[in-house]
């Protein structure tokens, strides 16, 4: 998600340094030269190379139907997956296609699928496991690089999804499906969402998947959807076709302020939420940030009863009346930047996002557009005072965040099962789907029995952890 002449983790003098080692290679790999590539030396193309020849070389992905290569998992009486099929060592690299909507310097294809080419850290040195060998973009402006990018990697460009996955053939050729629905010329909503084709792309992908017999892990950014029925009848494909299948926002896996005292099973009393800029494509990470949290809860993640959203008058009357617990506010405001002595009732444009769950928790996010300048929660365990981070949105090198959400997807695509449980990104854009309807009706309270969506939460590291070199398949 781009900021205003950002992408969606700026902040201008908050740096790191990645983690990096030198690149994992394949000792019995023989060097094959990516074309069009002239560079000498230890460069990012002369690792994937070598170590796409180890496992190109090996048939480690192979599966079992009819000898597709590369593919994933055979359809029909479950996963056949045939032995050895499932890389063991991070020297071997597996063969990704990027499903784009538009590709210019800073959006959310060049800080995800440029790492595929230019590394961790965007200079071209150690990076993902992985090599991307095609794309699919769905929109040319006057800013895309893909091309360019292309004939410098000698990546081609389909000019449909299905190419991309088959590399022009008739099989599966790649073992993961990177699925950015974000950025573009697409038509918005009366709500405020703007319609990315997301679940276009899956249905594309989902449909080449169906004609070669053949499965493999897909990752959606950000939001399912954004619209309800659409994210949900993405999420039921996938399901349906035993899809390993993953979305969500960077922001849970990257660098917070302070680490929050929450184990997986603690006692939670209470929780806020802050976000800032617009509801639909913030919203949706303030929303992921504040559920990444509270779904540690003790018992789980039990679904939502019930969302609304409201602003003004009633806004002002929770603040006041404390139906917004003032200590949490106090708290989530000291990790946030916002105008020094501002009182948040002066935001105009401010917005709570207020729900239900089904064990009787209450979940409250903030949205402060022009006042707030981060994503941050508050929490406040029995007994104890509350306690705070922010979500960092570092900008160097090359926006981290999305190197550690680029690592959860590598694993997934290795291990083929999900990095974090797709029902908490289904969740929360249905929350956030229900409170735009809520806001759009005077903040009328909307009853959501399709939000009962009960899972368990997974211990998910974030940065600066793991090491981003680490094997993938562990």
């Amino acid at each position: 998600m781009l900021r205003p002449s950002s992408t969606c983790g700026l902040r201008p003098g908050n740096t790191t340094r990645l983690e990096a080692a030198e690149p994992l290679r394949s000792p019995d790999a023989t060097t094959r030269v990516v074309p069009g590539s002239s560079s000498t030396g230890s460069s990012r193309r002369e690792f994937l190379a070598v170590a796409a020849g180890g496992v190109l070389g090996s048939g480690l992905a192979a599966v079992a139907l009819g000898g597709v290569a590369l593919g994933g998992v055979a359809l029909g009486g479950g996963p056949q997956v045939v032995a050895g099929a499932v890389p063991t060592s991070s020297r071997d690299v597996l063969p990704v296609a990027a499903i784009l909507t538009q590709y210019f310097i800073g959006s959310h294809a060049d800080v995800l699928a440029g790492k595929l080419m230019r590394g961790w850290e965007n200079t071209g040195g150690p990076g993902p496991a992985l090599q991307l060998v095609a794309m699919y973009v769905d929109q040319f402006p006057d800013s895309d690089v893909s091309r360019r990018l292309a004939r410098e990697h000698g990546i081609p460009i389909f000019d449909s999804i299905a190419g991309a996955l088959t590399l022009g053939g008739d099989k599966l050729a790649v073992a993961g499906v990177l699925s950015v629905g974000e950025h573009g010329s697409y038509p918005t909503n009366h709500l405020g969402q703007v319609l990315h084709p997301r679940r276009r792309f899956l249905d594309q992908i989902a449909d080449t998947f169906e004609r070669c017999g053949a499965v493999a892990p897909i990752f959606n950014d950000k939001h399912l959807g954004p619209v309800w029925e659409d994210g949900l009848a993405m999420y039921q494909r996938a399901k349906a076709l035993q899809i390993p299948f993953m979305a969500g926002s960077s922001l849970p896996v990257g660098y917070r302020s302070h680490e929050l005292d929450l184990p997986v099973g603690g006692e939670l009393e209470a929780a806020l939420g802050v976000g800032y800029s617009q509801l639909d494509s913030y919203g949706f990470h303030a929303l992921e940030c504040f559920q990444c949290v509270v779904e540690r809860r003790r018992g789980g993640e039990t679904g939502v009863e019930w969302v609304e959203a409201v602003q003004g008058a009633e806004l002002r009357a929770r603040l006041d009346s404390g139906r917004v617990p003032p200590d949490l506010l106090e708290a989530v405001l000291k990790v946030t930047p916002h105008p020094a002595g501002g009182d948040v009732r002066s935001c105009e444009q401010a917005t709570l996002f207020e729900f239900g769950y089904r064990d009787g928790f209450r979940g409250q996010v903030l949205m402060l557009p022009g006042f707030g300048g981060s994503n941050s929660v508050a929490i406040r365990r029995k007994g104890q005072v509350p306690q705070a981070t922010q979500f960092e949105e570092r900008s160097t090198p090359h926006h981290p965040h999305f190197a550690y959400l680029l690592k959860g997807i590598e694993r997934m695509i290795y291990t083929r099962q999900p990095s974090w449980p797709i029902e908490r990104t289904l969740l929360t854009g249905g929350i956030l789907d229900r409170a735009l309807r809520s806001l759009a009706s005077g903040g009328q309270r909307r009853e959501t029995p399709e939000l009962h969506i009960a899972y368990r939460p997974v211990h998910s590291p974030h940065a600066p952890h793991p090491n981003l070199t680490s094997n993938p398949t562990r």
